[in-house]
């Protein structure tokens, strides 16, 4: 295997935050909503509006939960209210129209997060073993490891890199991809067309599930054909092609849209403190807190929407019934009930549960993938790059996006080898 494949100029335009592809999201928002959220968590645990709105942002934009003009919306900003939401499935559904159709039913085209109760925890089954903790190894064996090592090799010799879209971006969207069995020079395919054109991903699986369903590998494919479970009679049954590749959409474009963005952030925020960095480089038993304390101080994706399925007094906001609620996760992780001084990027502050992936029955289920991407990941950087710093003959990184955060690109000097 060799990056050479890897097109630098499409993985630019596919990664760019305030490119055309993340437009939609608000990738040209370019200010700091911490402080709107300060205040309106200050004024009040929940508003009437979307998160953008309420930012001072007037564009229809697209995310979970949005545009939706024909429901009412509210927005959660405290740690509080954001935490109950993600644990009341019952009333705070993870889709419009929610599923549990009971441990028998099959409802092909429909992934996991419009499934709820009984369906939703078969479905989400199947495949989280692959995705423990216990199992952080066969990823770092089969993908993490080979794809960190070789694209440090393309640029470890000049002295200088762009860490964001030729390092950070490329790791999760190969790891995902070479799971699936997705020759590296399809990734960006899948990547391209991913919420755009769903056939063509499809188009690509194809092949490669029945290749699995005759001959079964190490990697995801071949889990997703082999797993089973029980039908209402209690006959033993596998999941249609469909089903995977419903399943599939919905791992490739979790894995491949947002680890990279919580990477770039993590270095960035280690960057712009020399003196951490180097805690950190000198001890790694400290890059772990790192990593906790990013997905805390900016999580790449700081909203998760819910709909409401009856109406509900909620931390002093009325909600009717068919409304959509946005858990602002960005401001609920600064809650100042929860943690002291906490617009700080801290490494050294007790580690707390936060809501960067979610909670509850839909927490997200690559969260021990990606975080075992950005240790692998930082930790290369860290042992190849003597010297690391950022360029300071080049703009600096800066935040930006409404829906989806991340740092722009960011340049770095080392050391050469």
């Amino acid at each position: 295997m060799t990056t050479a494949s890897l097109d630098r100029a499409r993985m630019r335009e596919l990664f760019d935050l305030q490119g055309s592809y993340n437009e939609v999201t608000g990738g040209l928002y370019s200010g700091d909503p911490y402080p709107i959220w300060h205040r309106l968590r200050e004024e009040a645990p929940v508003h009437a509006g979307t998160v953008h709105e309420l930012t001072g942002i007037p564009d229809t934009l697209y995310f979970q939960g949005l545009p939706f003009p024909d429901r009412p919306h509210f927005s959660a900003f405290s740690f509080e209210a954001c935490n109950e939401a993600f644990r009341n499935p019952a009333v705070f559904a993870s889709s419009p129209e929610a599923v549990d159709a009971g441990p028998e039913a099959r409802i092909p085209g429909q992934n996991m997060l419009a499934m709820g109760g009984t369906q939703h925890r078969r479905y989400r089954g199947l495949v989280q073993p692959s995705f423990l903790p216990s199992n952080a190894g066969w990823w770092m064996r089969n993908w993490i490891e080979e794809t960190v090592h070789l694209l440090v090799d393309d640029f470890a010799a000049e002295g200088r890199a762009e860490l964001n879209v030729d390092f950070c971006a490329a790791i999760p969207v190969l790891t995902i991809t070479g799971s699936f069995g997705v020759p590296m020079e399809q990734a960006l395919d899948i990547r391209a067309a991913l919420g755009r054109d769903q056939q063509a991903i499809v188009d690509i699986l194809t092949p490669i599930v029945a290749a699995r369903r005759a001959d079964p590998l190490d990697d995801l494919v071949s889990i997703l054909v082999q797993a089973e479970f029980a039908d209402e009679h209690g006959a033993t049954q596998r999941l249609s092609d469909e089903e995977i590749h419903t399943f599939s959409l919905l791992l490739l474009a979790a894995g491949s849209g947002t680890t990279w963005k919580q990477m770039g952030t993590t270095i960035t925020a280690l960057l712009q403190r020399p003196d951490v960095l180097e805690a950190v480089r000198a001890d790694r038993t400290l890059l772990r807190p790192a990593i906790e304390e990013a997905l805390r101080w900016m999580p790449t994706d700081p909203m998760f929407s819910r709909w409401v399925t009856e109406d509900i007094e909620f931390h002093g906001q009325a909600i009717p019934a068919g409304s959509v609620l946005h858990m602002c996760v960005g401001a609920a992780n600064r809650d100042p009930e929860r943690w002291d001084d906490p617009d700080e990027f801290d490494i050294t502050r007790k580690v707390k549960p936060t809501l960067a992936f979610g909670q509850g029955a839909h927490i997200c289920l690559g969260m021990h993938v990606a975080r075992g991407e950005m240790t692998t990941g930082i930790n290369a950087l860290l042992d190849r790059l003597p010297n690391l710093r950022l360029d300071p003959g080049a703009p600096a990184p800066s935040f930006v996006g409404m829906y989806e955060r991340g740092a722009t690109a960011i340049p770095v000097l080392f050391d050469p080898k």
